[in-house]
C-alpha cells in the first residue's frame, strides 16, 4: 500500500492533512525532520508531505536530506503565508511541489496524486532507454487529459536514460512539463477561467463527466484545436515547446522565476511551478506557447 508521511509540530495540521488525503494511503506521522528521518530510515514512504517551520530539523533541512539520501522519494511543501521565500529555496534544493496552507483543502489531495503518479511511473522500458543519448521528437495531441500522463512518464524513462540528472531532478522535470501541459489543455485549448480549473481537475481525477468543458467533438471553437508538443533532448540538457491553439494570455503576468509573491494564493501557482523547476521559461508574446529547458548541473569544481 502506498505510504505517504506527514511532516508537522502541529498534531491538529497532521490530523487535517491525513483527513484530507483519506484511507485510500496508508498515512505516517513525524513532528519534526528529525523525527521523520528516522521514520524514512526505518520504513522508506512513498511521498514525504513537511511543513517548512518545525523546530529541531525544519522542512528546508529535511528536504535537503531526502534529496542527498533518498532521492527517490518526492517532497511535498506545505506554506504558511510569510514562508514564500524560504519555499523557493526548497524548490531549488529538490521539492517536487508545494500547496499554500489555506488552500490545503482545495489542493492538497490533486498535488499528491500528481506527485505520486509521476514517482510511480512504469520503468517497463528503463533497459533499453538506458542506452539512450540523444532523441527529438513532436507530439500534437488531442484534448484529452488522459494522453498527459503518458508523455510526461514517457520523458521522464528518457530522462533517465541518458544520465540528464538524478532521480529528483527528473521528477521535477516530470511536474514542470504535466504543468505545462494542463495549463496548454485547460487554460489555452478549452478557455477554462483559472477559477474553475479545480472543480474541472477534480471531476477529470474522479473519472466523472467534466461539465465545464464543452466536448470537443460536438463544440466547432474547440473541436479540431490541438496541443503540439516538442522534445529536445541530450545528455547535455533537455528542451521542450509546448503550444496550444487557444486565444492566450497577457504574459506580462506570469511570476517571475524565484519571486516568493508567485507562491501566494491566487499568482498562477502552475507557472510558479514551472518557473521554479526549469532553468528556463520563456513564453512567446501571445501566450499560447512555452519553452522550457533543463540543463545538465555542473560538476563542482573540486
Amino acid at each position: 500500500m502506498t505510504t505517504i508521511l506527514i511532516v508537522d509540530d502541529s498534531a491538529v495540521d497532521r490530523a487535517v492533512m491525513g483527513k484530507l488525503l483519506g484511507p485510500r494511503w496508508m498515512i505516517q506521522q513525524a513532528a519534526n525532520g528529525v523525527e521523520a528521518l528516522a521514520q524514512i530510515r526505518e520504513n522508506l514512504p512513498d511521498l514525504v508531505i513537511t511543513d517548512l517551520q518545525m523546530p529541531q530539523m525544519d522542512g528546508l533541512e529535511l528536504v535537503t536530506s531526502i534529496r542527498r539520501d533518498h532521492p527517490s522519494v518526492p517532497v511535498v511543501l506545505v506554506t504558511a503565508h510569510g514562508s514564500e521565500s524560504l519555499a523557493v529555496e526548497a524548490l531549488d534544493r529538490g521539492a517536487a511541489s508545494y500547496v499554500p496552507k489555506p488552500q490545503l483543502a482545495d489542493k492538497l489531495l490533486n498535488t499528491v496524486e500528481k506527485v505520486l503518479e509521476l514517482a510511480q511511473a512504469d520503468r517497463t522500458y528503463e533497459d533499453l532507454i538506458n542506452c539512450l543519448t540523444r532523441t527529438e521528437f513532436t507530439f500534437s495531441l488531442a484534448l484529452n487529459a488522459a494522453l498527459i500522463d503518458p508523455l510526461v512518464d514517457l520523458v521522464q524513462q528518457m530522462v533517465g536514460g541518458v544520465w540528464l540528472c538524478d532521480t529528483t531532478e527528473k521528477r521535477r522535470i516530470g511536474m514542470a512539463l504535466k504543468e505545462a501541459l494542463l495549463n496548454a489543455l485547460f487554460h489555452g485549448s478549452l478557455e477554462i477561467h483559472p477559477r474553475q480549473m479545480q472543480q474541472v481537475l477534480d471531476q477529470v481525477r474522479s473519472g466523472k463527466k467534466v461539465d465545464l468543458i464543452k466536448d470537443p467533438r460536438s463544440e466547432p471553437r474547440f473541436r479540431d484545436r490541438r496541443i503540439f508538443t516538442d522534445v529536445q533532448l541530450s545528455t547535455d540538457e533537455i528542451r521542450f515547446v509546448v503550444r496550444d491553439e487557444g486565444p492566450g494570455f497577457d504574459v506580462r503576468a506570469v511570476p517571475k522565476s524565484h519571486d516568493p509573491e508567485a507562491l501566494e494564493p491566487g499568482r498562477g501557482r502552475g507557472l510558479a511551478i514551472m518557473r521554479n523547476l526549469m532553468d528556463e521559461v520563456i513564453f512567446n508574446e501571445s501566450g499560447n506557447e512555452v519553452t522550457m529547458v533543463k540543463r545538465r548541473p555542473v560538476a563542482p569544481s573540486s
